[in-house]
């Protein structure tokens, strides 16, 4: 008796074992209804280009035959991880992934590798991992070097000859594009800067003094204020770097609620309500990168990976810590109210906001 009940034991533990195993496996050969699974991994959709993506992704994707799994992780690390690992779980063979960390999925990105998936970064690098194929994004250097252009114009239209008193913000530190914001712009504004046309008044000009974490436009209005308080109180500021929209709004808020002349100042992403301030004479500028080109460009990407056919060549390459990563680079544009409605001349939903 004693070993039969030993032997059931052994049965019990060896299936528990297997089940646990075969739980653990990722069937990536798995389709519905004969379509290929593909994940779309996003942040969040807290803005306006990432709640646009969530929507193309499921629509396009779909349309082009593809059985979409398009999921956000509401900013959080480990709730991207587990849902990357559950769409691996799911049968998906390409994942396009958007970072809210870029440095913190090496691991699952390269057992989807190991397990033959695909993997797009979307607008932002995936670093750290030999688990990536390729980038699909706006020139992120570029796009600062324009809001630092953009900056030294809008302050000469509005406040007339320098020296000027500026303050500089940047993106969320884990998101890879932020620095290269940041970068561009300085290439811009540290020559003025130096020669004395440009005066960052509080003394903050690196990248981890101005940063804004998690992208978080409460936080820039917070700095905002407090600049304000501490640095501004008998002078006037003339220009901000920001680096998107909804921190651009959120520091123009804070500067007329101390009392401050609407400053010159650069934005991102090209959402509606900037769109309006652009074209109201509020926020001086921003920068367009049409989430329909990037969706359009990553589809068109994928397509090509799951018929098997070569890639076109990258417009560039970059190192992410492990290996070399192609890129395709898309060509943002910059906004202002001077060239709104040439910009968005075939675009009657932005047109219908010019009134």
């Amino acid at each position: 008796m004693k070993k039969k009940a030993l032997l059931l034991c052994v049965i019990i533990l060896i299936v528990s074992t297997l089940s646990v195993f075969a739980a653990g496996q990722r069937d990536v050969t798995v389709k519905k209804e004969g379509k290929t699974v593909v994940g779309v991994s996003l942040p969040w959709l807290g803005t306006q280009n990432w709640a646009e993506g969530n929507d193309m992704f499921k629509t396009e994707l779909a349309a082009a035959g593809f059985e979409p799994i398009v999921q956000q992780a509401d900013n959080k690390v480990p709730i991207q991880q587990q849902q990357i690992e559950a769409m691996m779980r799911s049968g998906a063979e390409i994942i396009v992934v958007a970072p809210i960390d870029g440095s913190q999925l090496g691991a699952i990105l390269e057992d989807a590798a190991a397990a033959g998936v695909k993997v797009i970064a979307y607008d932002r690098l995936l670093e750290n991992t030999t688990g990536i194929d390729c980038v699909v994004q706006f020139g992120s250097v570029k796009i600062g070097e324009l809001q630092g252009q953009a900056l030294l114009n809008g302050l000469a239209e509005m406040k007339g000859k320098g020296p000027y008193n500026v303050e500089l913000f940047g993106g969320g530190p884990a998101d890879p594009n932020a620095p290269n914001f940041f970068k561009g712009a300085m290439k811009i504004l540290q020559p003025k800067i130096d020669d004395g046309t440009l005066v960052v008044v509080s003394g903050q000009t690196s990248f981890t003094q101005c940063a804004t974490l998690d992208w978080d436009s409460s936080k820039a209005m917070a700095r905002m204020d407090t600049l304000l308080s501490g640095f501004y109180s008998n002078k006037e500021i003339h220009g901000v770097l920001s680096p998107n929209d909804s921190i651009a709004r959120n520091i123009i808020t804070a500067c007329e609620r101390a009392g401050q002349k609407i400053p010159a100042i650069s934005g991102l992403d090209a959402e509606n309500e900037s769109i309006k301030w652009v074209w109201e004479g509020r926020q001086y500028s921003t920068v367009d990168k049409p989430t329909s080109v990037l969706v359009g460009k990553t589809i068109e990407i994928v397509k090509l990976m799951d018929a098997g056919e070569k890639l076109p060549a990258f417009d560039s390459m970059v190192h992410n810590g492990k290996k070399d990563v192609g890129i395709y680079e898309l060509t943002p544009v910059i906004v202002t109210k001077a060239n709104i409605r040439e910009v968005y001349a075939n675009d009657p939903g932005r047109m219908a906001i010019l009134k």
